[in-house]
């Protein structure tokens, strides 16, 4: 493996990292605001720090994208 290799795996796999953890944020979001089902027996401290939790996943993971996609254009083709 050379140096470009790893250099080309190693950006792949922040980028989809970043990815993911946005759709996780995104399907989080959406059970907490849209399906009381999603709620359950948890407390509203809990239900508050979920909601806060998914929301600072979203926000990290879309800063992440947005400093992958500067440093490396070619990224937005993925």
């Amino acid at each position: 493996m050379t140096q470009s290799d790893v250099k080309s795996y190693a950006i792949s796999y922040l980028f989809h990292k970043a990815l993911a953890d946005q759709e996780k944020a995104n399907l989080s979001l959406e059970l907490l605001t849209n399906n009381a089902a999603g709620i359950g027996d948890h407390s509203t401290g809990d239900f508050h720090q979920n909601l806060d939790e998914a929301l600072d996943l979203l926000v990290d993971a879309r800063d992440r994208l947005e400093v992958l996609n500067s440093l490396h254009p070619e990224l937005k083709n993925q």
